[in-house]
């Protein structure tokens, strides 16, 4: 008898979910840039409000389509049962080689990071080498425990995963406190004045942030995709939708409540940023810094770099968890489709969840981060994810047209205007991301399309979309 996934994810876990895997460094970095592309306190808590209405408005649509499919795989469902398996399969190759274990390896980098500015920079100091003598790759001290965090959430996520959902409830709970902590430090423990709304950063150095997005629609359009940049993510839970308890319930209530529940927390992070600190202070911080390290220094005093390190570390090493978890289950579902490596459609019959697949995409991630090529690959990936997006999106359309009848035990809030939005959004930063950057969107066109010989392999090979196999 085959295994299959259990269905060990309440709304309080599914919820967590959401939040662990958004909340990452955006809230506590993005206001410096912000101020700098638009000016003014009202206008960047603005910005964030739009981003949180627009990313509510795909929470919406993705309720319903999760709602009505709630089978392990998520976006990579709803684009193969809308457009047919060949775009299923472009989405989960560029989800497995590209942007999603590139992400893992660009969170584990981070966490790295953060965890060296703890130590005082130590982690740089031990460093090591692979291969013969002739041509050695040299690495320190940051990949080894960017290698050590996704082992570690590779090997808590092979455990059953109800204790990967508390482990993420626990994760997700400490990022509230640790947003709201700042705030209301920020706000009570600090010397603030309300005077700094009526006050612009014009004249600040605005250190990295070019010329011509300063101000204007261009600028105001840099700080939406900051914020939406700092959004991203809440999507992910519908890959584990074969995993959640009561899917036709929990999911709608999970993304739309995780979503609110973030929106609220960056825009009270961000009011009580320009509580204790002028606009043109923002905007003059420096790369090294963040606008939530100068306000948490207005009432820990010297010790709130390392403490903003800390928090961020661990705020990272969340996200990680998360993401490694949800991630693993998109070329899982390929794989019992037929369409990717077999085995890793295998779940392993003591904790029920895809061990293999857990494994091969941490793996894959380590080579990302042993190559140093994850910025690069995702940031040609951005293109292809940017249209997949707008695919999913649109496929709430499709279904409502070839589908009316089926079971939707949510409906998108505002069809069709709200789903309609949100894809407009989507459709924007396909556009706009041909347009600045084609040389990256060819590129991420390219990496897409070198999946076709293997989905020709695949489809043809003869493997039958099958029930997962037992086994570790």
């Amino acid at each position: 008898m085959s295994i299959t996934l259990v269905r060990g994810l309440g709304l309080l876990a599914a919820t967590a979910m959401v939040i662990g895997d958004v909340i990452g460094t955006g809230v506590f970095l993005k206001a410096r840039v912000m101020t700098c592309n638009v000016g003014t306190p009202g206008l960047v808590v603005a910005v964030w409000v739009v981003g949180g209405l627009l990313s509510l408005a795909g929470a919406l649509t993705y309720a319903e389509l999760a709602a009505m499919m709630p089978r392990a795989g998520g976006e990579y469902v709803f684009i193969r049962e809308a457009y047919g398996r060949v775009w299923g399969f472009l989405y989960g190759w560029t989800r497995f080689f590209v942007s999603g274990t590139g992400g893992l390896a660009g969170l584990a980098a981070g966490f790295a990071i953060f965890l060296n500015i703890v130590s005082g920079g130590a982690l740089r100091s031990h460093a090591f080498s692979i291969g013969p003598s002739a041509h050695q790759l040299s690495y320190d001290g940051l990949h080894a425990v960017a290698i050590g965090a996704i082992a570690i959430v590779t090997l808590v996520n092979c455990a059953a995963v109800a204790v990967g959902g508390r482990i993420a409830a626990v994760l997700a709970t400490l990022k509230v406190a640790l947003v709201s902590g700042v705030g209301f430090g920020a706000m009570f423990l600090a010397r603030g004045d309300w005077a700094h709304f009526a006050m612009t950063g014009a004249g600040a150095a605005c250190d990295g942030v070019a010329a011509a997005a300063r101000g204007g629609l261009a600028g105001f359009g840099a700080a939406m995709l900051g914020a939406l940049w700092a959004y991203n993510g809440w999507n992910e839970v519908t890959y584990a939708a074969g995993e959640v308890k009561e899917p036709k319930r929990n999911l709608p209530r999970a993304i739309i409540g995780g979503i609110a529940i973030i929106a609220a927390l960056y825009v009270f992070a961000n009011v009580t940023y320009f509580h204790v600190l002028t606009p043109a202070a923002v905007a003059g911080i420096p790369q090294s810094s963040s606008v939530a390290t100068e306000a948490v220094t207005r009432f820990l005093g010297a010790s709130a770099a390392i403490v903003m390190a800390g928090a961020l570390a661990m705020s990272i090493f969340g996200s990680l968890q998360v993401s490694a978890l949800l991630s693993a289950r998109v070329p899982y579902a390929m794989a019992c489709d037929g369409l990717f490596f077999a085995g890793l459609a295998r779940v392993s019959p003591r904790s029920r969840v895809p061990i293999r697949a857990l494994v091969v995409q941490s793996a894959w991630a380590v080579v990302l981060v042993l190559s140093g090529s994850y910025d690069t690959l995702t940031d040609y990936a951005i293109f292809a994810i940017l249209i997949f997006v707008a695919l999913a999106t649109a496929s709430v359309f499709v279904f409502r047209r070839r589908m009316p009848d089926a079971d939707r035990p949510y409906r998108t809030w505002g069809y069709p205007i709200v789903p309609a939005l949100f894809m407009l959004v989507a459709g924007w930063l396909v556009i706009n991301t041909l347009l600045t950057t084609p040389g990256r969107a060819l590129a991420g066109l390219g990496l897409m399309a070198a999946g076709l010989p293997f989905y020709w392999y695949w489809a043809r090979s003869g493997v039958s979309p099958a029930l997962p196999e037992t086994g570790v």
